[in-house]
């Protein structure tokens, strides 16, 4: 059984500090407290931590102590949160985009109570365990044929799987930059074909990174990491959303624990009989009260399918559809910010609203959803 998650909370406020002892340990996250940011400088460089929580009372203090995170080669993938005080409903906004420009994925306003913590840290436990799974690695010795163009296949063992790469023995041989590699997951019979890639060299062995994976192969090999990890990862605290408004690109989830901008997520949505399972990118996050999602997958059999659950959400009165939603990583990619450059052609109303609509407070962008429903229940559904 792997170890427990791990939390650094620079924080000196004693009430912050008891709230979040308390639903962090209901959590069985463990806390390392710190009162002072050259403690927490230094911890960021010794000790790996899954999630980073600092009080932003001092905004100089945390901005150097976040940014000690993504600079920490053990902890740039650490989740962070924020901590900031009481603002006026004027003043949140700002103080919102501040946090978020500092590097933190999420944020709780003082003063902090045991419910509202507790909703919010069950997306950022999710996104916890989700990074730490996404780098672990399984010890394990299972062959490996390494194809090398205009060469003999070379035939290895490796030392360790996880879901993006392995570390490979070549006795010394040494790989082109790119390769063909194969081998067989054990346990399940599951077959990876996929392209590789050096991405390190130490002594005889290789780190490989995946590259070009087949979606059902990569959804294979989540799940066969998942399993091997069992443990602190078997138990999943669920993440409650409710579908609000609904077109064939793009979704609003209401939820007290919404995922950070450019969280992509797995989503299963389900109405009836019907089940659509589809995936995600948030675009728009409110916290504590909701999140926008563009569906990724934007093949034309997609499309027609989520186009087929509004229908049936339309014509069936009474519908409540039934959403669940994992989260896979924060995107960071290129990739990730080409959605605010898209034409507007390219683009429907909703999420238009998800593109323009950014800095307005929740309650006047539920306003705007509101008008947006009014477009044809052919291009568009409201879950109210």
């Amino acid at each position: 059984m792997e170890a427990g998650l791990q939390s650094l909370l620079l924080c000196g406020d004693d009430k912050v500090v008891r709230v979040l002892r308390r639903v962090l340990s209901e959590m069985e996250i463990a806390v390392e407290h710190c009162s002072d940011p050259d403690s927490a400088t230094r911890l960021l460089t010794r000790q790996r931590f899954e999630a980073v929580i600092v009080d932003c009372t001092i905004p100089e203090i945390a901005g150097k102590v976040l940014s000690g995170t993504r600079n920490a080669p053990a902890n740039r993938r650490a989740i962070t949160v924020a901590i900031l005080e009481a603002a006026t409903p004027g003043d949140s906004q700002a103080a919102l985009k501040r946090a978020f420009a500092m590097g933190s994925h999420f944020v709780l306003f003082k003063p902090i109570s045991i419910e509202r913590t507790r909703a919010s840290f069950r997306a950022v436990r999710a996104l916890m365990k989700r990074e730490r799974r996404r780098h672990a690695r399984i010890p394990i010795e299972i062959p490996v044929e390494l194809e090398i163009l205009n060469e003999s296949p070379v035939r290895a063992n490796t030392l360790d799987i996880g879901e993006n790469g392995m570390a490979v023995n070549t006795r010394g041989r040494r790989l082109t930059p790119s390769f063909h590699l194969k081998f067989s997951l054990p346990g399940n019979g599951i077959h990876v074909e996929c392209r590789g890639e050096v991405a390190w060299e130490g002594g005889q062995v290789l780190g490989i990174r995946f590259c070009d994976v087949a979606l059902e192969t990569k959804d294979q090999l989540k799940q066969w990491v998942a399993r091997q990890l069992l443990g602190a990862d078997a138990e999943e605290l669920p993440v409650s959303c409710r579908l609000t408004d609904l077109s064939p690109s793009a979704c609003y989830l209401q939820t007290e624990s919404p995922f950070p901008v450019r969280t992509r997520l797995q989503m299963s949505m389900k109405v009836g009989e019907l089940v659509v399972e589809t995936e995600g990118i948030v675009r728009l996050m409110h916290p504590a009260a909701g999140m926008g999602v563009e569906f990724t997958k934007n093949t034309s059999v997609q499309k027609a399918r989520v186009e087929d659950f509004i229908r049936t959400l339309v014509s069936t009165a009474g519908a409540v559809p039934d959403i669940d939603v994992k989260p896979d990583t924060i995107d960071n990619s290129s990739d990730a910010y080409s959605f605010w450059q898209l034409p507007d052609e390219r683009i429907d109303p909703l999420l238009s609203l998800f593109r323009t609509k950014t800095d307005l407070p929740p309650d006047i962008f539920q306003m705007e959803l509101q008008k947006q429903r009014g477009t044809p229940a052919e291009a568009a559904a409201a879950v109210v």
